[in-house]
């Protein structure tokens, strides 16, 4: 397994958790030097979040 972070805004459909809330794009996992800056998502009463900046899709799984 790699310890490289993963590399930002790879994936349209993130699954999270309550572990990574306060949620925010990119993720602490994410390379960010080629990503756009970080802002943070309020999840909606469905669990998800879209980042308005790159589109991706963060789903709250239980």
């Amino acid at each position: 397994m790699s310890n490289r972070p993963q590399q930002a805004n790879a994936s349209k459909l993130y699954h999270i958790s309550r572990a990574d809330l306060p949620l925010h794009c990119p993720m602490p996992n994410m390379a960010v030097w080629d990503s756009h800056p970080r802002v943070y998502l309020p999840m909606g009463q469905d669990g998800r979040a879209r980042c308005p900046y790159c589109g991706a899709v963060y789903e709250l799984k239980e």
